[in-house]
């Protein structure tokens, strides 16, 4: 048990319990709120046809400070500096508003396709990030490489529907990756340097910060106006949106605990495995036929999930930090600040 998981609780449910059932816990919050998740976001992008990823983060954002104060928590209550969130949060909201965004450009296989691979720049990118410098076996890069073919053919497996590509939403989704392989190394970083770090603080935190961020691209593409006058001929969207913004909200803060506890890498390959649950789902409340094809992809992410569960013979040592004052803090949030802007350099392209 890492250090700080003893006093760790997630919705008043204590998580100092065994690996096996934190993990459980944790999953079991995860996979709740973003299948509730997908199937709203299903029903507003196809359905209604409406594509505002910005301005539904937007939206989500608010409700999801409201949720925050409703579970109790003050900026009292906070570990670490504001600094600390400004890249984070940036990361944030960019990841959530190009994945929605690239729904008006990518059809939904070719999207799952994309964001099914992001367990492999999770693992790459954490061998660069300050504080933690994760180095990962060769055990754990396969069964990642197993469970990203096996979704891929799962996908692909479906003959009615095939992805459909636009170099629009290619360049969106990619940014969307390269800010999620940095935010959840980023995340986990924060945990282990101040194990005190709750979810709600990080939560509270990135998203108080992160909703300015939302207002560049909605005035600059016109998606703010566009989007408030859609909205308002449908006012009962705005009610699909707050039921979206509470389910995800606890898949969010269970993906957190997941983080505190497991890691970046480990909560990528349960997220990835979230889809595979979804298209599976789909296949057997539809009764749609499985062929060989999703019969191998599933052999594939089963192999690649239980090989993740193997132990490994040479564990990645982690930095074990305990009673860590503010001012070792402010340093890891300078320090994260300088390469995090090196990041930023590499992205602007793809923005």
């Amino acid at each position: 048990m890492k250090n700080g998981d003893q006093t760790r609780f997630l919705f008043g449910i204590s998580l100092h319990r065994p690996k096996w059932q934190q993990f459980l816990i944790c999953s079991f919050g995860f996979f709740f709120g973003y299948l509730v998740n997908g199937v709203c976001e299903e029903y507003v992008y196809n359905r209604l046809q409406f594509s505002y990823g910005w301005y539904f983060t937007f939206v989500q954002g608010f409700v999801y400070l409201i949720l925050i104060r409703l579970q109790g928590f003050t900026m009292k209550q906070m570990v670490n500096p504001w600094n600390s969130y400004v890249k984070l949060s940036s990361v944030l909201m960019g990841s959530h508003g190009l994945t929605k965004g690239s729904l008006a450009y990518l059809n939904y296989p070719a999207q799952i396709m994309f964001k099914s691979t992001k367990v492999l720049p999770v693992m790459i990118m954490g061998a660069f990030v300050p504080g933690l410098r994760r180095k990962y076996s060769l055990h754990e890069y396969i069964s990642a490489l197993l469970l990203v073919v096996g979704l891929i053919l799962f996908t692909l497996a479906d003959s009615q529907t095939s992805p459909n590509f636009s170099i629009i939403g290619v360049i969106m989704i990619s940014g969307a990756l390269i800010m999620d392989a940095f935010l959840g190394n980023f995340q986990e970083a924060i945990f282990t340097i101040n194990p005190e770090t709750t979810q709600m603080e990080m939560l509270f935190c990135s998203t108080i910060v992160g909703i300015p961020f939302l207002l560049v691209p909605m005035v600059l593409t016109g998606e703010l106006f566009k989007a408030w006058s859609s909205c308002s001929q449908y006012p009962y969207v705005y009610g699909v949106l707050v039921f979206e913004a509470m389910a995800t909200f606890i898949g969010q803060v269970s993906v957190l605990s997941l983080i505190a506890i497991f890691g970046a890498a480990t909560t990528a390959m349960i997220t990835t495995a979230r889809k595979a649950v979804t298209l599976l789902l789909s296949y057997m409340i539809f009764t749609k036929p499985l062929t060989e094809r999703h019969g191998l992809g599933l052999l594939l992410i089963s192999m690649g999930i239980i090989l993740r569960m193997l132990p490994d013979t040479k564990p990645s040592p982690r930095v074990q930090v305990s009673n860590v004052n503010v001012k070792k803090s402010k340093a890891f949030s300078k320090e994260l600040e300088s390469v995090v802007d090196e990041q930023d350099e590499e992205k602007k392209p793809l923005l």
